[in-house]
């Protein structure tokens, strides 16, 4: 039997933050992951400078040996319609690679972790709980994504929850498809949706290309994933077959979540919680500093890991995610016909103060937002 007084279940950012937050707290802390590291993991895949401060990490300590793209700008549009190009003429996010970051941030945590181990249950034992029926902890944070089986624990009903499904591929590209792909490595593209339910994107990393789609209506998604692969070739974008398999993932967005976040011996993080950013999707950056935040939480419960000792989590996410209605323009896109939404969405995307100012600024680079320091 082992023991430890904080499990994580989940070694992705979520979790590993949580837990290299805690590595000095006098806390014995434990990661559990079915995956051995590194592993495989879709993800368009970029982070903010913001994110390295957070996490107290020289972006050129961590781009030896693994892959940094610098991010300059981007270039949006409506699918088909013209572009627009947003510079900034400094660096304001980096591409990155899952499986390498998310290797580095798990063995970076410093504390015990348990690899190629599933979740496979969790009962109550005394004061704490008893995992796999082989590991006795105080209180178990839920960091195992979407489909997190601690969150299924509390009540989450996956089935019923509107989510985000997506479908990407990311490979390395050979000379000739390198020649044939018109998207610079410094510019990510991004192209959304008719109806602004849901956008693709391509993303340059060097000799690695990242190109997926993601919609909130998951029906036909199959076949709206073929209608933008060939848009990219008309366009001359990807002017080649994709040489990989396209894998699919889902994910909650923080205006669609109504998760139980903390229970008695129990917090969620990250996709678990459904923190992505809502008008993004972006996952990477929540995951970090809810990870922090429960770490802060759970430090100062001083060992009592009651319900109401850990309630103010949910209070300090609502202080940093704000309100689940988001900002004016997303509050006033809910109240438009799904026609006129179209047609205001086209006039506003080709207009640079807002394709550049709100989409990528603010939705998501959240450049606006500082660092979080805990």
């Amino acid at each position: 039997m082992d023991a430890c007084d904080v499990l994580i279940v989940g070694g992705g950012p979520a979790g590993s933050s949580c837990a290299w937050k805690l590595r000095d707290s006098g806390l014995d802390v434990l990661i559990l992951d079915k995956q051995k590291f590194p592993r495989d993991k879709v993800c368009g895949g970029w982070i903010t400078p913001q994110v390295f401060e957070e996490l107290a990490l020289a972006p050129d300590e961590y781009a030896r040996g693994r892959t940094l793209q610098p991010i300059t700008g981007f270039r949006t549009s409506r699918i088909g319609d013209p572009e627009v190009v947003t510079e900034y003429g400094h660096t304001v996010s980096y591409g990155i690679r899952r499986f390498e970051f998310d290797e580095y941030l798990l063995r970076r945590s410093g504390v015990r972790i348990k690899e190629g181990v599933a979740f496979s249950g969790m009962e109550r034992d005394g004061q704490g709980w008893r995992v796999n029926g082989d590991i006795r902890a105080r209180l178990v944070v839920g960091a195992g994504g979407h489909f997190c089986p601690v969150a299924r624990a509390l009540g989450a009903r996956m089935n019923a929850e509107e989510i985000v499904a997506a479908q990407e591929a990311e490979f390395p590209m050979d000379a000739s498809q390198q020649a044939a792909c018109g998207i610079r490595p410094e510019a990510p593209e991004l192209y959304f949706c008719p109806d602004m339910r849901g956008y693709g994107w391509c993303f340059r990393k060097g000799n690695i290309l990242n190109v997926g789609f993601g919609r909130l209506d998951k029906r036909n998604l199959k076949s709206q994933v073929a209608d933008f692969l060939q848009f990219l070739d008309r366009s001359g974008k990807v002017g080649f077959e994709i040489p990989s398999r396209i894998l699919g993932h889902a994910y909650l967005i923080y205006s669609k979540s109504a998760r139980q976040l903390v229970e008695d011996g129990v917090l969620l993080v990250g996709d678990s919680a459904g923190l992505a950013y809502s008008q993004s999707g972006e996952g990477i950056r929540p995951a970090i500093e809810s990870g922090l935040l429960a770490a802060k939480v759970i430090r100062e419960a001083k060992g009592d890991f009651s319900r109401e000792r850990l309630s103010h989590y949910r209070t300090l996410l609502l202080e940093r995610f704000g309100s689940t209605r988001g900002d004016w323009v997303t509050a006033a896109g809910r109240k438009l016909s799904p026609a006129l939404l179209s047609a205001v969405a086209r006039r506003l995307l080709r207009m640079p103060w807002f394709a550049g100012g709100i989409v990528v600024h603010r939705w998501f680079l959240h450049a606006n937002e500082p660092a979080l320091i805990v």
